[in-house]
Order: C-alpha cells, then sequence, then structure tokens
C-alpha cells in the first residue's frame, strides 16, 4: 500500500517510515530539512522537502506520490520549551493543525485517497472537571485558559476536519510522548531541566498525566494506517498518573535529584498558569478504544517502566543523526 507521511522527518515520524516499510509498504515521507532527506531516503522512504503551510507544494507532493493513506504528523515542538506564553509557542503547530492539516486533505481528496490518519493529544485539552481518566466521549474543556485558547482551538479544528473529511478519518490523541527525539529523553530538554533542579512540582502535583512512549506512537499509527474504524482514538499507556508521582520517578530514573516543591503562586510567577494547570488541573485518557479498536498493544504499558528503560538513544537515532550530518 501507498502511504505518504507527512512530517516524516519528526521525533514520531522517524520510528514510523521504518515499520511502514518493514510490514511492506511503498512511503513518501516529508520534511522542512533538506539535511534530513538523505536520513528518510536510508530509513526507505522517498523523501520530499517541503513547508506543510505552503499549499501549492504539499498538493504537488501529494500527487507525485500517489497515497492511498496520507498520514498527518508535521509540528513544530521543537520550539515549545518555555509554556508561559503558551499559544504563542505553539504558533507553528498551530497553524500546522489549521492550515497544513487543511492542505493535506485537499491534496488526500485530489488523489482518491481513501485514509487519513492524524496527530492530536490527550492531556490538558480535555475538561477539567469530572472523572480523572477521560474518554474520547468526554468533552475537551469547555472553559480554556486565555493563553491556551488557540491551541485547543487547532485541535479542535483538526479533529473535525479529519472526521469530515469524506474518507476513513482517524485522529490519534497521543499522550504525553517520551523516549529518543523527545523532550523527555536521556538528552531531550526536559530532562536537562530536572537535573538543573529547574522543573519543580507544583502545588499538591494532582494534575493526571498520560505517557507514551515514542515507539508506541509510532506502533499504534501504524495499526491506524492498516486498521480501525474511523474516529478518535486515545492513544497511550495504560496507567494515568498524577505529578506528585510520575516526576520524581522520572527524576530518579535519569539520575537526577528529587525535583523542588514550590506553591501554586510561585509556580504561576516562575512557569505561567498553563504550566500551573497541567501540574494540578488535568485529567489523564483511558486507552481502551485504541486498545480493541486498533488491535494494539502498547510495548511500554506503564511509564515507571518506560522511563527506566525507554529513554535512551538507539542506533535508528544515531542513524538519523548521521544523515542529516551528511
Amino acid at each position: 500500500m501507498k502511504v505518504f507521511v507527512a512530517g516524516g522527518g519528526g521525533a514520531i515520524g522517524r520510528r514510523l517510515v521504518p515499520l511502514l516499510v518493514e510490514a511492506g509498504h511503498d512511503v513518501a515521507a516529508t520534511t522542512t530539512s533538506s539535511e534530513r532527506k538523505r536520513a528518510l531516503r536510508e530509513l526507505g522512504a522517498t523523501p520530499f522537502v517541503v513547508d506543510g503551510l505552503d499549499r501549492e507544494a504539499v498538493l504537488d507532493v501529494v500527487a507525485r506520490a500517489e497515497p492511498e493513506v496520507v498520514v498527518h504528523e508535521m509540528t513544530g515542538l521543537s520550539r515549545a520549551t518555555n509554556l508561559r506564553h503558551f499559544d504563542r509557542v505553539f504558533a507553528t503547530t498551530n497553524r500546522l493543525r489549521t492550515a497544513g492539516t487543511d492542505h493535506l486533505l485537499e491534496a488526500a481528496r485530489v488523489v482518491g485517497a481513501r485514509r487519513f490518519v492524524a496527530q492530536s493529544f490527550a492531556g490538558w485539552n480535555y475538561g477539567r472537571s469530572g472523572a480523572l481518566v477521560k474518554t474520547e466521549e468526554d468533552p475537551l474543556d469547555p472553559a480554556p485558559l486565555p493563553s491556551m485558547r488557540q491551541s485547543l482551538a487547532a485541535f479542535r479544528h483538526l479533529e473535525s476536519a479529519v472526521l469530515g473529511a469524506g474518507m476513513e478519518g482517524l485522529a490519534l490523541r497521543y499522550g504525553n510522548l517520551y523516549g529518543p527525539g523527545t523532550s523527555t529523553a536521556e538528552d531531550g530538554v526536559f530532562v536537562e531541566l530536572l537535573r538543573k533542579r529547574r522543573m519543580p512540582l507544583i502545588g499538591d502535583g494532582g494534575g493526571i498525566w498520560s505517557f507514551l512512549h515514542i515507539d508506541d506512537a509510532a506502533g499504534a499509527t501504524l495499526a491506524a494506517v492498516e486498521g480501525g474504524r474511523p474516529g478518535i482514538y486515545n492513544v497511550c499507556d495504560d496507567e494515568p498518573g498524577p505529578a506528585r508521582e510520575w516526576l520524581p520517578e522520572l527524576a530518579a530514573a535519569v539520575g537526577a535529584p528529587p525535583p523542588r516543591r514550590v506553591p501554586v503562586w510561585l509556580g504561576r510567577l516562575a512557569a505561567g498558569e498553563a504550566v500551573v494547570l497541567m501540574f494540578t488541573q488535568t485529567r489523564g485518557a483511558s486507552n481502551a478504544k485504541a486498545k480493541k479498536g486498533l488491535v494494539w498493544t502498547p510495548r511500554y504499558p506503564r511509564w515507571r517502566e518506560g522511563f527506566r528503560e525507554g529513554l535512551g538513544a538507539d542506533r535508528r537515532d544515531e542513524h538519523v543523526a548521521a544523515g542529516a550530518a551528511g
């Protein structure tokens, strides 16, 4: 089957492309970096360098690839470090989730693609009342913080567009990603902040997070390419956990000192309202629908084991880095 991966040079794309190739699919993949074009070719894909916000360019490369399935993994998350001005940090990603999604869907319709799989998110965007663990039937936040409104609107746009596109549309709400190539990796920004004791536990640490190893994100996406009914799926591990539990566990797993505890008022001053929300009010997500509907089981079903065993780089990442350097 011909599969087009938009954002194939990103963290998930670099894990997904080899899985698709190994499964016998004919893969085309995009990157915004000419340096990564060679790396994608060495992973087995036909590479294209394209800006997902350039409508004409997107239409052109999708027409050349003629895919049966289009996968949307385009983000601009490499710049997502300081979350005080949340929507500003995610501005590029929000455009990729709105205009970028529209461009890809238009291109998919033109070539007659039958299935469209897109990256969404399960976490802070769920409503902050009621059950601590949400299903796909639960509403997204009806009253987001002002600094997060544009980002939530981008998720709403993406999911509505994908499900209403007139083809088999699947939106995968990934949990908080960790592992090679993410900010929560041995050499990631989040882990570096923990080692410097610049990532404190805020308030009661009662915010519930759902996690997902990057390889499990790729595995679930492969499953969505090959099967599953159209719809929205929470794709995360089996064990949502409060920040007061997972943050110290992550620190211990990477050899960092225990995180400091700070009151909400100080967390708000230091990191901003969005970060306080994520550490104190967010809800987790149930993966039951994805496990059954996509016939998928996470390799790392619990973040505790995943933090200890799955944060380091492997040869696949070294291979990609070598390709980028060349």
